[in-house]
């Protein structure tokens, strides 16, 4: 594929500094673009690339104009990486523009299954009975959407989801476990992007909700009647259990486990591997790791932290003395 310069600041905005009728092919790191590609600058640590860079183009801050006008053509705009966000959005859309929406003769849809006429629904993919797929939405290879289940409009669900599987609920039986039937389904909103091999569970009764503009990483887990609010963001493997209310622009980072019926409120950030063990509503950055070490320190520190209440007490009592 190629663009000119000038349709590319003609559609995005920036200010384009050096040719408009160069023709880049490609978008690439600084580090290893040709002078066929298109590059970006967000970091001014990295300064020593972009004078380095072999690109046709470098987008970057006002702050980088000088130097990057001494290196060669540049756009520059207020925010580097979000402009450069967008362009992968324009390029793929331009790539893709003779791509027509419809359903692969490998998926299997119900025939009570309603999907909109600008919907993709890829190879091998399954739509059960009464679910329902919004306008622009994109299902990639073997997704499973269960019934009853309802994803939005613009949407991107990747390859191996899974939305609608029995949510993990069992009633104990003497030695035996007695299955809970999951009654609800699964809603998410618009403009929604789930990664790979995702599973959302539906509802035990109530449905489980992924509110708009959520974005799912790969391999996460969703428990049944979880909510998620609008634009919050989940890295891979992330563990949320059932009834777990996350509020909306959240972050939770890799392998992080929230547990159930917890509540975090808008705009908390988890760090990645943290153990959320009880509700969040105050908005700031939490962390809950115990640090690596080599095994026999770790076993010594994580010994220690067993006295920590008996070694407050004893604090306490000392500091009575004292005052005495």
């Amino acid at each position: 594929m190629k663009l000119e310069l000038s349709s590319i600041v003609a559609s995005l905005g920036g200010e384009l500094h050096g040719d408009g009728s160069i023709v880049v092919t490609g978008l690439a790191p600084l580090e290893v673009a040709t002078g066929n590609d298109l590059s970006f600058l967000s970091n001014p640590r990295y300064q020593s690339q972009l004078i380095a860079s072999k690109a046709a183009c470098v987008i970057v801050a006002s702050s980088m104009q000088s130097i990057a006008v001494m290196r060669g053509a540049c756009i520059v705009t207020d925010q580097p990486y979000l402009y450069f966000a967008r362009l992968t959005q324009f390029w793929k859309r331009h790539r893709d523009a003779d791509r027509t929406a419809g359903i692969h003769p490998s998926a299997v849809v119900d025939s009570q299954a309603v999907v909109h006429p600008t919907a993709t629904v890829g190879p091998l993919c399954v739509v059960e009975r009464g679910a329902r797929i919004g306008a622009d939405t994109v299902l990639k290879s073997r997704v499973t959407l269960g019934e009853d289940c309802f994803v939005g409009d613009r949407c991107i669900v990747h390859a191996g989801v899974v939305i609608g599987a029995d949510g993990f609920g069992f009633a104990p039986n003497g030695d035996a476990w007695e299955k809970i039937e999951q009654l609800g389904a699964v809603q998410i909103g618009n403009d929604v992007e789930i990664g790979a091999n995702t599973c959302i569970d539906r509802g035990a009764l109530q449905d489980t909700v992924i509110e708009d503009g959520v974005k799912l990483d790969n391999l996460i887990q969703i428990g049944h009647n979880v909510r998620v609010g609008r634009n919050t963001a989940m890295a891979g493997c992330v563990g949320v259990a059932g009834s777990a209310t996350i509020g909306a622009h959240c972050t939770v980072g890799g392998g992080a486990i929230i547990l159930g019926h917890l509540t975090l409120g808008p705009h908390v950030n988890i760090s990645a591997g943290t153990l959320v063990s009880k509700s969040i509503l105050k908005p700031g950055h939490y962390t809950g790791i115990f640090p690596i070490d080599d095994n026999a320190t770790w076993e010594r520190n994580a010994a220690s932290l067993k006295q920590l209440h008996s070694l407050r007490d004893r604090i306490k009592i000392l500091e009575k003395e004292i005052r005495k």
